[in-house]
């Protein structure tokens, strides 16, 4: 069943969501080559608990990280650990916040030193893929229109849309109902409603979307190991339009 928030339940998502956007620029002043994939998750942890919230991943589901922090390759949940960023990489960070029993959940990619046009184009699209998704939001629209929306923007620049994991409702739970997938056609599902929550994430590839779990039942690989990017904001739906919870002002 998909929850409608009320406004007082969407001002302490806010306030959570605030902590995951502070945190994003934390770690973005952060990224630079030599820093290793653990010293950014505890980076996070230090950060998110210094603004009194509780890391939502830490624990969830057993995973053993604050922040699931994927390099090149990596699609999505990759553990921290010693691998260490280096000149060229890019590096998906996803970081969830738990304040006052509500939710803020937020990943960005961002480029380690100089890298590759392609790699540059990649990440631009991904967030350029979000913001479309986002403007469909809205009052009235189906479901779907937004992952409609986001494939028929990033599959004929050649990307491969990721099937297998998708956004999702958010409240005081990390993952409610919906599902969101980023792909598909329009005009299907639920009518949005004011006061739900949507936890929009694409992810996009620069070959196959085709992905594969590792060995350690966490980390999401692209299958021809071609590069990834995640982009993602906790949104609400509102009688103005979509209201992304999980940006400062000023971003």
């Amino acid at each position: 069943m998909i929850i409608l928030k009320s406004d007082a339940e969407l001002e302490k998502m806010w306030k959570a969501g605030q902590v995951v956007a502070e945190v994003h620029e934390w770690l973005r002043d952060a990224i630079r080559p030599g820093i290793t994939t653990k010293q950014i998750d505890e980076l996070a942890e230090t950060k998110l608990r210094g603004l009194g919230a509780i890391p939502s991943f830490l624990g969830y589901g057993g995973f053993p990280g604050s922040a699931c922090v994927s390099v090149n390759e990596q699609v999505v949940h990759g553990i921290p650990g010693d691998r260490i960023l280096r000149e060229g990489d890019i590096v998906s960070i996803d970081v969830g916040a738990i304040v006052d029993g509500y939710q803020g959940d937020a990943a960005r990619t961002w480029p380690v030193g100089e890298v590759a046009d392609q790699a540059k184009r990649l990440i631009a699209d991904t967030k350029q893929a979000l913001e479309i998704g986002i403007a469909h939001a809205r009052v009235g629209n189906r479901l779907s229109d937004i992952g409609a929306s986001i494939q028929e923007y990033a599959e004929p620049k050649g990307y491969g849309v990721v099937r297998d994991f998708v956004g999702h409702g958010i409240g005081r739970a990390m993952h409610e109902a919906p599902q969101i997938p980023n792909y598909g056609p329009p005009g299907r599902g639920p009518r949005l409603k004011a006061g739900m929550t949507l936890a929009l994430e694409p992810m996009l590839n620069l070959g196959t979307h085709e992905v594969i779990v590792l060995e350690d039942k966490w980390t999401v690989i692209t299958a021809d190991r071609s590069l990834s990017a995640h982009w993602e904001d906790t949104v609400a739906v509102t009688p103005d339009g979509p209201w992304i919870l999980t940006r400062r002002e000023d971003q």
